[in-house]
């Protein structure tokens, strides 16, 4: 899995959203704001990834346990899928 070409992660006022780029836009319309694992995931789906290897370099970074990093992992993946953005 990995993110669609036709959005961007920019950084506007201190904070984090994602945004659609070109012709995105017009299906696209809004954007959706990110914390910093958010921000550590997007990062990482700008390769083909897996789930696991996610996970494991969110708890490489990140002072957590694997059940609660699974669960944010997978709620995020599921919330940037619904829109569109992951393929």
């Amino acid at each position: 899995m990995r993110v669609d070409d036709g959005f961007v992660l920019r950084e506007i006022a201190g904070d984090y959203v994602i945004i659609p780029t070109g012709k995105t836009v017009l299906d696209f319309n809004g954007m959706i704001t990110v914390n910093e694992v958010g921000v550590s995931i997007w990062k990482m789906l700008q390769e083909e990834t897996t789930f696991e290897n996610i996970v494991q370099g969110i708890l490489d970074e990140y002072d957590a346990d694997e059940e609660t990093v699974k669960a944010d992992v997978q709620e995020f993946l599921d919330r940037i899928k619904e829109a569109g953005i992951l393929k």
